[in-house]
């Protein structure tokens, strides 16, 4: 049986952050059933596509998935489990803020099929939470990790942020060293990007927060690696760290070029060999919906050369890198036959490893990852040959 994964959008949040260009709205409870009634229509009319496919992951993210009432969530997974094919082992995810959490969700989401949380802490002081613009402060978080320990989810991950405005090295070392002490079995570490159209954007344009320095940043990445691989976790992506057997199955999907099909305002599906996505406002998303329309926009057959470009950048953010027999298997040609000039500089600048049929990064590589990854970009980047 072939295996793909389903991504649900869910765009509502209780309060937007500050660095958030996620597409995702506060204030918009009006709209919670009506957004149900739509998804759970798009839901049911995808399921033909997806026959003969055995689901593996399931990710409900947003937005804050969790503030919608439970009722409507129930309704949401009552769909997808009665629509598609869920493997008895599949992974299944939601996203939720704290805040968000109290016991009686938890219990519910439980008994849904949710059997792993992804919570978003972000920084471990108070005053950089409000300086995030988040819901909830740190006493919150420990409350509603309690709550989902309660009610039985023993897989949960926390979000968190480096390099924020005012965060020192001392913040991001008591912040990693608490939260490994909190036995999580998954931490993401990512550094903040300033994305445009953010109250963050206007503020560093504005000069009132100054960039994090690149030598900060790095220290506090490499302390991220220290600590963590100390902390009993393993590094399988550039951001991602797990206990033992506890890595995203979800993320995976997207890192090893593999099939999603994507549900909700907004959502991407990389689908048969296209690239396509939902309507990006709310209300053309619920009016298609609810008529039974179709929502793809933008659908692109993608070419080979781009194809053989993803499958290395993403493949290559995981720790383990690429298969160069999967690469062979997938495109009928050798790894080096299409990009041999660059991987032969790339391990020249000690940027690029090979082991027992992988290519990986090296340490270095990773630190100047974006640089290796543009060796790999279709012939308009220009350094492939």
């Amino acid at each position: 049986m072939k295996e793909a994964g389903l991504y649900i959008h869910i765009p509502f949040c209780r309060q937007k952050c500050f660095y958030c260009d996620f597409p995702s709205f506060a204030g918009k409870e009006e709209l919670f059933a009506e957004y149900t009634d739509a998804l759970c229509r798009e839901l049911e009319k995808g399921a033909a596509e997806l026959a003969g496919y055995g689901i593996k992951s399931v990710f409900v993210g947003g937005g804050t998935p969790t503030v919608l009432p439970m009722e409507l969530m129930e309704r949401i997974m009552g769909m997808v489990f009665d629509c598609y094919e869920i493997l008895p082992e599949a992974e299944i995810t939601t996203e939720a803020n704290p805040g968000t959490l109290d016991e009686a969700v938890c219990r519910r989401l439980k008994q849904m099929g949710f059997n792993r949380l992804s919570m978003g802490l972000q920084a471990w002081q108070d005053e950089l939470l409000l300086r995030l613009g988040r819901i909830h402060d740190r006493a919150q978080f420990l409350e509603n990790l309690d709550n989902a320990r309660r009610a039985g989810f023993d897989n949960i991950n926390a979000d968190l942020m480096f390099a924020l405005p005012g965060q020192t090295l001392a913040q991001w070392e008591e912040t990693l060293d608490a939260v490994i002490g909190l036995g999580l079995e998954h931490i993401s570490a990512y550094s903040l990007i300033i994305e445009e159209g953010t109250p963050f954007y206007d503020w560093y344009e504005k000069g009132v927060y100054q960039e994090t320095d690149e030598e900060t940043d790095r220290a506090m990445y490499a302390m991220t690696q220290k600590k963590l691989t100390e902390g009993g976790y393993h590094q399988y992506e550039i951001s991602n760290f797990a206990k033992e057997g506890k890595e995203s199955r979800h993320n995976k999907i997207y890192w090893l070029d593999e099939e999603y099909h994507g549900f909700g305002m907004g959502a991407h599906s990389y689908w048969q060999g296209r690239r396509f996505h939902n309507p990006g406002t709310l209300e053309e998303y619920i009016r298609k919906a609810k008529r039974g329309e179709d929502l793809r926009e933008e659908m692109e057959k993608i070419p080979q050369e781009e194809e053989m470009s993803e499958f290395m950048f993403l493949g290559l953010r995981m720790t383990k890198g690429i298969e160069k027999e999967r690469f062979l298997r997938r495109f009928g040609k050798t790894v080096e036959a299409v990009y041999g000039p660059a991987i032969v500089r790339l391990k020249a600048e000690d940027l690029l490893e090979e082991a027992e049929g992988w290519l990986r990064l090296t340490q270095r590589g990773v630190d100047v990852s974006n640089h290796v990854f543009v060796e790999f970009l279709p012939e308009e980047g220009g350094s492939r040959t």
